[in-house]
């Protein structure tokens, strides 16, 4: 069996990858899909990349375009991953958010999406984030809703069980002990914590519904994977749901310029996040 794709397979493989996931890939990513499509010729008895795609194709349970969906999209994350948006988080917007209920007079109600939020680190890093600001959190009305296109990572968020190299790269000590508690040789997060979030499989492309709009959506370097056309095209499917007066939260090297006029951006300390503007 060959792991290399040949110059004639890899147009064949881009389309079909951004048909079932949206991803661009152009004829330089031919050493992406070999490196993580190439488990799964020899596992489904493929010998090359040709037979691999027939296979997906002609398989009518869906169970290999699954496969190739979660080998091909990328689950790098970390716990508090780029710091700035959780001091974002801590200084500003949790802090407005909860004046915002004082002023009303009652609890209102909080919601916040991680959108392709992985194995759940950030969702479970935001939910922290709470915790070590408000305390007990029975007394808030506070859900966080994640959300990825692979069923196995949104498994494991929902589970919300890590070994312990998943947990040193980006959680202090401290915050370790406090917010976890040992299972085996994992750590799971603790039920104060795990309570506030929920976890679905939703690509972003796609029409979806939501049962309500969000206080801020964090859309972290997704968009970097797909062209204009679909940048925009899942901006418009998320901004349907941001709140009036919400905050979206995307990746510290993106940009939206040019692709969302209605949003305009906003700076707090090394953070910058979008609102809609504000009609003149």
């Amino acid at each position: 069996m060959t792991s290399t794709i040949t110059r004639e397979e890899m147009p064949v493989w881009s389309r079909y990858i951004k048909e079932i996931c949206g991803i661009d890939l152009d004829e330089s990513k031919g050493y992406l899909i070999e490196t993580r499509l190439g488990s799964l010729l020899s596992e489904v008895g493929a010998s090359n990349f040709s037979e691999l795609f027939y296979k997906a194709r002609a398989d009518t349970s869906s169970r290999l375009r699954l496969k190739i969906i979660e080998s091909i999209t990328t689950n790098e994350t970390s716990f508090f991953r780029d710091t700035s948006p959780f001091e974002l988080l801590r200084h500003k917007l949790i802090p407005e958010l909860m004046d915002r209920g004082s002023k009303t007079g009652g609890r209102k109600p909080i919601r916040i999406w991680s959108a392709a939020c992985s194995t759940g680190q950030e969702a479970y890093s935001t939910a922290i984030v709470f915790k070590e600001l408000l305390g007990d959190l029975s007394r808030h009305d506070i859900r966080i809703l994640g959300t990825d296109i692979s069923n196995r990572v949104v498994a494991q968020a929902s589970y919300g069980e890590y070994n312990r190299l998943e947990l040193e790269r980006g959680l202090e000590p401290e915050k370790l002990a406090r917010h976890f508690t040992v299972s085996g040789d994992r750590w799971k997060v603790r039920d104060e914590i795990r309570s506030l979030a929920s976890f679905r499989t939703m690509n972003l492309l796609d029409p979806y519904t939501m049962p309500h709009s969000f206080d801020i959506i964090f859309c972290r370097n997704v968009a970097i994977y797909f062209n204009e056309a679909d940048k925009i095209r899942m901006y418009r499917n998320i901004l349907k749901y941001l709140a009036k007066d919400g905050c979206l939260i995307i990746g510290s090297t993106e940009s939206i310029t040019g692709l969302c006029p209605e949003l305009e951006p906003k700076r707090h300390l090394r953070s910058v996040f979008y609102q809609c503007k504000v009609p003149a």
